[in-house]
C-alpha cells in the first residue's frame, strides 16, 4: 500500500491556503480601520445608500452593501480592541478583560449604530414613501422610485445623530453599567 504524504494527500495541504487568507483578511481589515479612523471614508453608511437604491437595484447590491458596512463594524472593533491591547495593564488577566469589553462595547454599538436601526429606519421610510406614491400619486413607477431613491438619500444625514445618541443612552443605561 502506497504512504500518503500528509501534506499533499490530505486536507492539511488547505492550511496555508487558510492562514495566508486569514493574514491577508487581518491585514485589509487594519488598513480600512485605519483609513475609518483617519475619516478617509465612513463605509458604516453604505447599507444606507443600499437601502436608498433598493427599489432602482437588484436585491444583491443591497446586500453587498450590508456586508460592506458590517466590514466597517468588525474593522472598527478590531482596531479598538487592538488599540486598548497596546495599553499596560498590571496583569494579562486584566488587559484580555479590557480587551474583551472593547469587542463587546464597540461591536455592540457600531452594530445598532452603523447598521440595523439605520438600515431598518431607511427601508421603512423607503417602503412607505413608495406606497404612499403608489396611493396619492399617477406618477409613472420608475419616477415614483427615483423619488424615493431621493428621501432615502437625503434622510441619512438627519437620522444619524438621532441614532447615535439612542444607542448611547441605551447603551448606557444597559451594557455599560455592568
Amino acid at each position: 500500500m502506497e504512504e500518503k504524504d500528509v501534506y499533499r494527500d490530505t486536507p492539511v495541504r488547505y492550511l496555508g491556503k487558510l492562514l495566508i487568507n486569514i493574514y491577508i483578511l487581518y491585514d485589509l481589515t487594519l488598513t480600512l480601520s485605519r483609513w475609518l479612523n483617519n475619516g478617509i471614508f465612513d463605509a458604516g453608511y453604505t447599507n444606507e445608500v443600499g437601502e436608498s437604491f433598493r427599489p432602482l437595484i437588484h436585491v444583491n447590491w443591497v446586500r453587498l452593501s450590508y456586508i460592506v458596512a458590517c466590514t466597517y463594524v468588525l474593522s472598527d472593533t478590531i482596531s479598538k480592541t487592538l488599540l486598548v491591547n497596546k495599553l499596560s495593564f498590571e496583569s494579562d488577566v486584566v488587559r484580555r478583560k479590557k480587551m474583551l469589553i472593547a469587542f463587546s462595547d464597540t461591536i455592540l454599538w457600531q452594530s445598532f449604530a452603523s447598521v440595523i436601526i439605520p438600515g431598518c429606519t431607511i427601508n421603512r421610510l423607503c417602503a412607505s414613501s413608495l406606497y404612499i406614491l403608489k396611493k396619492t400619486t399617477k406618477l409613472p413607477k420608475n419616477t415614483r422610485k427615483w423619488i424615493t431613491t431621493g428621501i432615502g438619500l437625503a434622510s441619512i444625514p438627519f437620522i444619524i445623530k438621532p441614532i447615535d445618541r439612542l444607542v448611547d443612552y441605551s447603551m448606557n443605561n444597559s451594557f455599560r453599567k455592568v
